[in-house]
């Protein structure tokens, strides 16, 4: 019974009561902490990416006060904090769906330690991994005036930056924190990719506002995707109970050097071939050939 003080009016004190009935809320749509575990927190992620931006792009992202005599302080200070955010919200994360007791605390606490300590030291490769894309990306634009122009400016950036950050702690197996994520690119940037797509080096995304791109996509190297894209299923085959079964692939495997142009759906679990090139506006079910080229039909 919801304690009522004397001010509360009745019908307010039923609502309460009609909220906290566990039949009601169904279990899953209120979570409640079981021991001293941390929550997984948006400003603390959005921090965390801001972070790794930093790290990676300095005096692009975060303090612009850099030079030759405070980088290497500037680095290592920002690289503490995000450990410390980086520990925080993979405990957040590996809790969250999986209460447990104060005394099995401390091993997540080690484990999510363990999974932060070795994003820390991947990434100088993530940092070259992310300059062949910007790489890609310039040189696949010729509005773009520099380099330093695609990082400063382009949601691309922020979208695949985003993107491999995520898709190493969803490789890591940490719930909630990589869809979070992959969520604020989103919302930022127009641009949705699953945290589970796997994706190659000289990625490009050119304007990229409704690029989609699912949980099992695969992308090869030096691949290049315009806006409205979406690399996406066909359909999702249930369980006996009629549920989607989850994690099975799905979504288009594509090869290297490979160019699809704005609008282009491609759906299933098929294979686009090396050095393909998919038009703009089509639809495309089935496996498309080394160096195959689809395009609109011409209208007699």
């Amino acid at each position: 019974m919801t304690e009522k003080s004397e001010n509360t009016p009745n019908f307010i004190t039923q609502v309460t009561e009609l909220l906290a009935e566990h039949h009601r809320s169904l279990d899953d749509m209120c979570h409640m902490k079981f021991a001293d575990e941390p929550l997984p927190q948006q400003a603390l992620v959005r921090e965390m990416v801001e972070l790794c931006r930093a790290v990676i792009f300095p005096g692009f992202f975060g303090t612009g006060d850099i030079n030759s005599d405070n980088l290497d302080d500037i680095l290592n200070k920002n690289c503490v904090r995000l450990h410390e955010i980086l520990v925080n919200q993979i405990t957040a994360g590996l809790t969250f769906t999986s209460p447990c007791s104060c005394s099995g605390l401390a091993e997540i606490r080690r484990k999510a330690n363990e999974i932060a300590c070795r994003f820390m030291t991947e990434l100088p490769l993530l940092k070259d991994t992310l300059h062949t894309d910007v790489e890609a990306i310039f040189n696949g634009d010729p509005a773009a005036a520099h380099m330093q122009e695609v990082i400063y400016c382009y949601p691309a950036v922020k979208a695949i930056s985003a993107h491999r950050i995520a898709h190493f702690l969803h490789s890591a197996g940490v719930p909630v924190i990589p869809r979070m994520i992959s969520e604020m690119a989103h919302s930022e940037t127009g641009i949705d990719i699953h945290p589970g797509a796997k994706i190659g080096h000289h990625f490009a995304i050119d304007h990229g506002t409704g690029v989609v791109i699912g949980e099992t996509t695969v992308i090869g190297h030096n691949v290049k995707l315009y806006q409205g894209v979406t690399l996406g299923a066909r359909s999702f085959p249930t369980d006996e109970n009629g549920k989607p079964i989850k994690g099975i692939p799905r979504h288009p495997i594509i090869g290297n050097n490979v160019i699809i142009y704005s609008n282009a759906t491609i759906l299933g679990r098929i294979t686009i071939g090396d050095n393909a090139v998919i038009g703009g506006n089509v639809w495309v079910t089935h496996d498309v050939p080394q160096g195959g080229r689809i395009l609109q039909a011409k209208t007699q």
